[in-house]
């Protein structure tokens, strides 16, 4: 037991084509490509064909493959219901939890269990465009809005962001909104992907293997980083603004709060690829808000005094917080449009599990008594 590491930092869990994090050379690898390339010259679409099939699609390939993301037939009209029962009070991680487990009882119970690539395949692109109509709706219900359905003429990048804001939005939003999308798609082995595979591992079914990953994500410590920074930029601006945000870091500091957004398991005190490639898009979409070159200003002074004081940069979470708020996004959806991208990540990782499967079953270093008597 010589060998055991605190949150099995560091340790090997499986092997896997889908991707990896080259942190000496500063990539995330996606199939073999740069995913910072793909997300600069490919759309979420292409990437998350890429993600689950391990190759591009053709243009036919990728007609299809819309078509099933954006069609609303096989949403069932009962779930609007089943979120309407749940409580006003729900953490919307939640709701879209307890939706997936419904979405599950429309599939025969063979199907369900049907553990082949192409079952998988066939329920996880559809678990994609679900989990998308889910994360609007279940906000909007929640805040007494009626449910907006996807638009088979829009794209399906302008459709999740139109459901979740209910308007139309600019060409650059789309094209901003869609690249957050891919630059969260699929990144190795986080916890939520690793719940996943595990729960896969026992060939329960992928629908299972989502629940379990998106009870990971609502954590804190994993997928609400990007709420805490926006609130975080949010509260320096209205205790003064930029000319105080950096005593605000210092503060926080010397109090030994943690400032999310910062660091990352992996990268450590590199720069994370993704929020070097992001944040050149910030200034983009300050002018979509009256405060938006106010929170650009702190934003660059918190990263500013992280990096000097800790020798922090960002992780993904950092940049995408802002980019969300001045895409007018509400701050709730943050990190469940973050497991929403995730999704194509999630069906490629079950479907490597299901394909060539071992049972995860780890040991213990035991530090409790022994010898007891009664």
């Amino acid at each position: 037991m010589e060998d055991f590491k605190p949150g099995l930092e560091g340790i090997i869990a499986t092997d896997t084509n889908v991707s990896y994090l080259d942190v000496d050379q500063e990539e995330i690898v996606i199939r073999g490509y740069d995913l910072i390339e793909l997300a600069d010259k490919k759309t979420f679409p292409e990437v998350a064909y890429l993600v689950i099939n391990g190759k591009l699609p053709n243009s036919k390939e990728i007609q299809e493959f819309e078509k099933v993301l954006l069609d609303d037939s096989s949403f069932p009209e009962d779930t609007y219901k089943v979120l309407e029962l749940c409580p006003n009070t729900s953490m919307l991680m939640d709701v879209i939890r307890t939706g997936i487990s419904f979405l599950a009882g429309y599939n025969k119970e063979e199907d369900l269990m049907n553990t082949n690539e192409e079952s998988n395949f066939t329920k996880g692109i559809r678990l994609i465009a679900d989990v998308a109509v889910l994360t609007a709706n279940s906000h909007r219900i929640l805040n007494g809005l009626k449910p907006v359905r996807p638009d088979g003429s829009k794209s399906f990048s302008e459709n999740f962001i139109t459901m979740i804001t209910g308007k139309n939005h600019s060409d650059k939003e789309i094209e901003i909104f869609d690249k957050i999308l891919t630059c969260y798609i699929e990144h190795e082995m986080p916890n939520s992907t690793f719940a996943a595979r595990i729960i896969s591992s026992t060939l329960s079914d992928i629908y299972g293997a989502f629940v379990g990953a998106i009870s990971s994500l609502k954590g804190p410590l994993h997928g609400g980083a990007n709420e805490a920074a926006i609130r975080m930029l949010l509260d320096i601006k209205s205790k003064g603004g930029h000319k105080i945000a950096d005593d605000y870091v210092m503060n926080k500091l010397n109090n030994k709060d943690r400032i999310m957004g910062f660091g990352h398991r992996v990268y450590m005190k590199k720069y994370d690829p993704r929020a070097f490639f992001l944040k050149d898009y910030i200034a983009k979409l300050t002018p979509n808000i009256p405060d938006g070159e106010e929170l650009h200003k702190i934003y660059k002074i918190v990263e500013e005094v992280m990096a000097r004081e800790k020798g922090l940069y960002p992780n993904t979470d950092y940049p995408i917080a802002l980019l969300f708020y001045l895409l007018e996004i509400p701050i709730p959806l943050y990190t469940p449009i973050f497991f929403a991208s995730r999704t194509a990540g999630l069906v490629a990782h079950v479907i490597e599990q299901h394909n060539n499967n071992r049972l995860f079953r780890p040991r213990v270093l035991y530090t409790g008594p022994r010898g007891l008597k009664l």
